[in-house]
C-alpha cells in the first residue's frame, strides 16, 4: 500500500525516488498522483519527506487536482540552464533535475527511478545527471524486486472497490458479447449476419471495443478472442478473418482498465458455439475441475507459488504435460496459474517460476486464478480465469461472478 512506501525506502536504503513520464497509462505516476492529463511530469519523494510534483505550465490545473504539493517546471530557467550546458539539451535537462533534487534537500545518496519514457533519452539524461551529481547513486530495479511493485502488491479497500467495479463492467461486457453471438443465425456451420455474410473474429472484437467504450473504460492491451487452433496458443489474440464456427473452442480473455490507465480487471471464459465435441468437452472438464480445486484451496498469507505447484500436480494427475516438467513446453499446461493485478495488468504477487517468498496472498492482494490447457495441434484450447482479492479479515472474494458454462446455444 502507499503507506508502505517510506518503510520500503528505508528498508532498501533509498534516500529519494523520482517518478517520471505522463500522468496516464504510467502505473508508477498514476499510483502517486491519481492520474490526470499530464503529458509529462516529474515527482520527487524524499525518504520520510513530502512529494513534490513538477509540472508543465499548460497542465497546471491537472497537477493541482492531484492534491500534491506542486512546482512549475518553468521556475527553473531553461535558457540559463541551456547556456550553462553550452547548448547541450541533455546536459541542461540533467542540470534541471539537479536543481529540482537540491530544492528538496537531496544532494547525494541513493535515488530510485521509476516511470516511463523513451529509453534512449532517459538513459542519456540520467547518465548526465550521474556525472553532474557524483555523490548521487541512481538505482534501477526490475520486475517483482521493484519498490513500486512491492508497495502496489497490497491494495486498500478503496483500490479493491475500484477493481471490483471494473469487474462488474467487464462481466457485463462479456454478457453483451455472448448475447451478440447467440443473436446470430447459423448457415453451413458458421454464424452469419443479417445480410447472410459470415461473422468474423475481427467484427466481434470491434463490437467488444464498442461495448467497453460505451461503459467508459479503456482497452489499451487489446482483447484475446481466439478460435480453434488460435485458442490453443495462450496469448494469440485471434485472427481477424476467422469465422465463428460451431463446435470450436473460443478463448475470450478480456482485461480492460479505468479510463486514463487506472485499475484493471482480468477475466477469461472458454466457449463453444452451438455444441461442444466430446474432445473439447473433456478438455473443458479437466480445466474446470482444476480451477475449482485450486480456488477451494486458496488461503490467506499462503505463498502464491504453492498454487502453481498444486495446479501442476492436478494437471499431471489428469495426464497432461506441464511447464514444471518442461519450461519450453508448448502443449498442455504452459503458464502460471495467476498473477497480481492492479494498475499493471501483471504485478505482484506472482505465482510462476520467478516467484519469491514475498509473493504471498496477503490481505490486500488482488490476483487472478487462470488454469488452462492448450493443444494447437488438435485445434483447441481452454482457459478459465477470475480475479480474486484477499480482504482485510482474510476472506478471499471472487470480485465478479459470471457463469462458467462451455456451450453458447445458437439458433439453428
Amino acid at each position: 500500500m502507499k503507506t508502505d512506501l517510506h518503510p520500503l525506502m528505508r528498508q532498501r536504503s533509498l534516500d529519494a525516488i523520482l517518478v517520471t513520464g505522463p500522468g496516464q497509462h504510467n502505473p508508477a505516476m498514476f499510483y502517486l498522483t491519481g492520474g490526470g492529463h499530464m503529458t509529462h511530469a516529474d515527482l520527487i519523494l524524499p525518504r520520510d519527506g513530502e512529494a513534490v510534483l513538477y509540472y508543465r505550465p499548460m497542465e497546471r490545473d491537472e497537477a493541482a487536482a492531484t492534491g500534491l504539493k506542486t512546482k512549475n517546471i518553468v521556475d527553473f530557467d531553461w535558457k540559463a540552464l541551456l547556456k550553462q550546458a553550452d547548448g547541450d539539451a541533455v546536459l541542461a535537462t540533467a542540470l534541471r533535475y539537479k536543481a529540482m533534487l537540491e530544492a528538496q534537500g537531496i544532494t547525494g545518496g541513493r535515488l530510485g527511478i521509476y516511470g516511463q519514457g523513451e529509453v534512449g533519452e532517459r538513459f542519456a539524461v540520467f547518465s548526465a545527471l550521474q556525472r553532474v551529481m557524483p555523490g548521487l547513486e541512481i538505482v534501477g530495479e526490475s520486475g517483482s524486486d521493484s519498490l513500486m511493485l512491492a508497495a502496489m502488491m497490497t491494495k486498500d479497500e478503496a483500490e479493491i472497490g475500484r477493481i471490483r467495479a471494473m469487474g462488474k463492467i467487464t462481466t457485463a461486457v462479456v454478457g453483451k458479447t455472448a448475447d451478440f453471438l447467440t443473436g446470430h443465425k447459423v448457415r453451413d456451420g458458421v454464424l452469419v449476419k443479417p445480410d447472410g455474410e459470415p461473422l468474423t473474429v475481427g467484427e466481434v472484437k470491434r463490437k467488444i471495443n464498442l461495448f467497453l467504450a460505451e461503459a467508459g473504460v479503456e482497452n489499451p492491451h487489446g482483447t484475446i478472442f481466439a478460435i480453434g487452433r488460435d485458442a490453443g496458443v495462450p496469448h494469440s489474440t485471434g485472427t481477424p478473418a476467422d469465422l465463428l464456427e460451431l463446435g470450436k473452442t473460443i478463448v475470450f480473455d478480456i482485461f480492460p482498465c479505468e479510463a486514463g490507465g487506472g485499475y484493471h480487471y482480468d477475466f477469461t471464459r472458454t466457449w463453444c458455439l452451438g455444441y461442444a465435441p466430446d474432445e473439447a468437452q473433456a478438455l473443458y472438464e479437466d480445466v474446470l475441475a482444476v480451477y475449482r480445486q485450486v480456488v477451494d484451496a486458496l488461503q490467506p498469507n499462503a505463498p502464491f507459488k504453492d498454487f502453481q505447484n498444486l495446479t501442476c500436480d492436478l494437471f499431471e494427475a489428469q495426464g497432461h504435460a506441464t511447464i514444471r516438467q518442461d519450461t519450453g513446453i508448448q502443449e498442455g499446461y504452459v503458464h502460471s496459474v495467476g498473477h497480481g493485478l492492479g494498475l499493471n495488468l501483471h504485478e505482484s504477487p506472482f505465482a510462476g517460476s520467478g516467484a519469491s517468498e514475498q509473493d504471498v496472498l496477503a490481505p490486500g492482494a488482488v490476483f487472478t486464478i487462470e488454469p488452462g490447457l492448450y493443444y494447437p495441434s488438435r485445434g483447441m484450447g481452454c482457459r478459465i480465469e477470475d480475479t480474486f482479492a484477499v480482504l482485510p479479515d482474510g476472506k478471499i472474494e471472487r470480485l465478479a461472478e459470471f457463469p462458467r458454462g462451455l456451450v453458447l446455444p445458437v439458433e439453428g
